[in-house]
């Protein structure tokens, strides 16, 4: 590369006669040659060239067009046995599929179209196409495998939650997520070959696939959704960090924050000694002293099988000591560690969450960027776009990238999982493509911070389960639009929420939803979980997923009973009634309970009080429908308060248990005996359950 003119340097004017004749002349020129390209060479570096990441290939525009049309459906060189094909017909396909201007030609808006990032489910031709292929059954279940270490396990879960509740606020469709078993949609995050035929293709390409109802194509993968691990996962407008410990209750971290008088952008180990990284979860903790632990494998680990405990350095794997988190053993570039020092003995582990701060993708997914390094000689302390093209911020992961060639992509805004996982559902649905830009099943991901479902998604989604009753069932143009940012624990009770899990303990539930006595035990039920109580042995069992007793019972129950003749189980969720034998669902199930006699303004029925072998009293409305069991039609009706005096006509829940009726409201019980005499009155945790409160 020829040195810069240095104009601190004058020139000689002379001929080139006499610099030709003259020795001393010529070694003049000479010196001042050499002297001038290393004068230049030290005030003005060289900017470093473009070039090809290790890990990254470069591709033509025609390469990237035939890759493109053929992924996603528009050329099919199976058919044609013919490479070399004009793309002018497959690229119009594709304009018009995606409301693009319809040349024929791969110009500039074409290819900046190939580019963006979507789903990676094919628009058209290769990919079944699905047919109004829908779920046989409304009451969904849900099961995440695999998390990403990007987001905290619970923003997941929230944010998944929200996106079901999306189609069942407007379908008669209900969700309820499980932690163990085979669940109707299987959802997990996974890296290019990641158990499929479909592989992903790495950071800012396919975000995700879904798979449609049924099995007579994709057999066990029906239903399914996967992520790409390679992608930035957040909440669409930067890194989501939730805190652990601290003084917050678990609130996001809030940046900018100020401490002692400084501006912090991200989490921070001033202030600290421990090495531990934390931040404000308000504007400024100078003022309100509210803080949180940033995502630190010291502190906890996600899924494995320790419960979340936190990292042992060192740890022994294989006979080799490690001192920090490791994807040995592993293909998919999990890190992890062990939970004890020794995994070769005990087998316990976790997966380490990503550090605030670390990077995407390139070659070094997960690690911290490394300040100050060199590239191409020069010296860099913050991330840059210095030999991109795409204008991509990037670091360095060691001091010299020159040498070590190490490198990954500075954290971004990030795709949200909330929006993603939406369309992806909508997959699992049985929704194909639309080629409606403002509609959610766009192929083309797009951030929105203030969502709503479009027409085209409302009426796709109606035409497969109809609408929901109610006056949720359209999406009327002054329907408030939905933060795609904001995680929230609220929803309906036609999504399961994300306060129970696992291990979760009984005690700590605030209401329940209904109790029965179900083969002599008391079933306790909340959220698509329910516990077994054995109240004479005091000995409790749970929570277990609804799904694993009754697959396809609702997730939330308001009243279940035991028909004594026959042992089917009765099972009432909002006007709709289910009879399981065993646990298989009777045919022709469910049922309005209109069917049994009911009056159409009882919303729900709140309890069964069995009365003989071949009646049940149903509660609901603040009335009793007796229900004949050998014509299943309601008999008699009367007032609550005409056949259960001395207790609230408006209890939430009742149940017979071992001839004793209980009446539950808030967190007392009233139980009344064969008699209808009320004999105790007393507190549902601790004189029920033996809760130590």
């Amino acid at each position: 590369m020829a040195a810069p003119e240095n104009r601190s340097i004058p020139r000689v004017k002379t001929s080139r006669a006499a610099l030709c004749c003259t020795p001393n002349m010529m070694l003049i020129r000479v010196a001042l040659s050499v002297a001038l390209l290393a004068h230049s060479s030290f005030t003005a570096p060289m900017t470093p060239p473009l070039m090809t990441f290790p890990g990254e290939q470069n591709v033509t525009d025609t390469e990237l067009a035939m890759d493109y049309l053929k992924r996603f459906g528009y050329l099919n060189l199976k058919n044609t046995g013919n490479a070399l094909i004009s793309l002018q017909p497959a690229i119009l396909k594709m304009q018009k599929t995606l409301g693009l201007p319809e040349t024929g030609k791969l110009d500039k808006g074409t290819l900046t179209a190939m580019r963006r990032p979507r789903c990676g489910v094919p628009d058209v031709l290769n990919y079944k196409t699905f047919d109004d292929e829908k779920w046989d059954h409304t009451d969904l279940t849900y099961r995440v495998t695999v998390y990403t270490p990007d987001l905290d396990p619970s923003v997941v879960d929230d944010a998944f939650a929200r996106a079901f509740k999306l189609w069942s606020d407007i379908t008669p469709l209900t969700f309820t997520q499980i932690y163990s078993g085979e669940a109707d949609i299987m959802i997990r995050f996974g890296r290019e070959w990641h158990g499929d035929a479909y592989p992903f293709d790495g950071y800012n390409g396919l975000l995700a696939h879904a798979y449609p109802p049924g099995n007579n194509v994709y057999g066990s993968l029906h239903g399914d959704a996967h992520f790409d691990e390679d992608e930035f996962w957040t909440l669409g407008d930067g890194a989501a960090v939730k805190t652990r410990f601290g003084n917050a209750d678990g609130a996001f971290c809030h940046f900018p924050f100020t401490f002692n008088g400084k501006t912090y952008k991200t989490c921070t180990t001033d202030g600290r000694d421990d090495g531990y990284t934390w931040c404000a979860t308000t504007a400024d903790f100078d003022k309100d002293q509210k803080y949180g632990f940033c995502p630190n494998e010291r502190l906890y680990t996600f899924s494995g099988n320790s419960d979340n405990s936190p990292c042992v350095f060192p740890f022994i794997f294989n006979g080799k000591s490690y001192d920090q988190c490791t994807t040995d053993g592993r293909d998919d570039r999990y890190k992890w560690c062990a939970t004890t020092s020794n995994f070769d003995v005990d087998k316990k582990y976790g997966f380490c969450p990503s550090p605030v701060n670390a990077v995407v993708a390139g070659n070094s997914d997960g690690d911290l960027c490394s300040f100050p390094f060199t590239f191409y000689g020069k010296t860099y302390d913050a991330c840059t776009t210095d030999g991109r093209s795409d204008g991509q911020l990037w670091c360095a992961t060691t001091s010299n990238f020159d040498e070590d060639k190490k490198w990954g992509f500075c954290p971004n805004a990030g795709y949200s999982i909330f929006l993603v996982a939406a369309h992806e559902f909508g997959h699992a649905l049985g929704l194909d493509h639309s080629s409606v830009e403002d509609a959610l099943m766009y192929p083309m991901y797009k951030y929105k911070e203030n969502f709503r479902l479009s027409s085209d998604d409302v009426a796709g989604i109606q035409h497969l389960y109809g609408r929901k009753s109610g006056p949720t069932s359209t999406i009327p143009t002054s329907n408030a639009p939905i933060s795609t940012s904001v995680p929230t624990t609220t929803t309906t009770a036609t999504t399961t929420t994300t306060t129970i899990k696992p291990g979760a303990d009984v005690c700590k539930v605030d209401t329940y939803d209904a109790v029965a006595s179900i083969k002599k035990t008391l079933h306790f039920f909340k959220n698509g979980y329910v516990w077994k109580f054995a109240l004479a042995k005091k000995v409790i069992k749970g929570p277990i997923p609804i799904a694993k007793l009754w697959p396809k019972a609702p997730s939330k129950i308001d009243a279940a009973f035991e028909d004594k003749r026959t042992n089917s189980i009765y099972i009432f969720s909002g006007r709709s009634y289910w009879v399981f034998s065993g646990t298989s669902l009777e045919p022709g199930y469910p049922k309005d309970i209109s069917k049994l006699g009911i009056d159409t303004n009882v919303e729900r029925i709140v309890g069964a009080v069995g009365k003989g072998l071949n009646k049940v009293q149903l509660l609901g409305g603040q009335k009793v429908w007796r229900l004949d069991m050998a014509t299943q039609k309601v008999d008699k009706i009367s007032q609550i308060y005409d056949r259960f005096r001395h207790v609230p006509v408006d209890a939430d829940i009742v149940f017979m248990h071992k001839m004793n009726t209980y009446f539950l409201r808030d967190k007392y019980f009233w139980k009344m005996d064969m008699y209808y005499r009320v004999t105790f009155v007393g507190f549902i945790k601790s004189n029920i359950l033996n809760c130590k409160e």
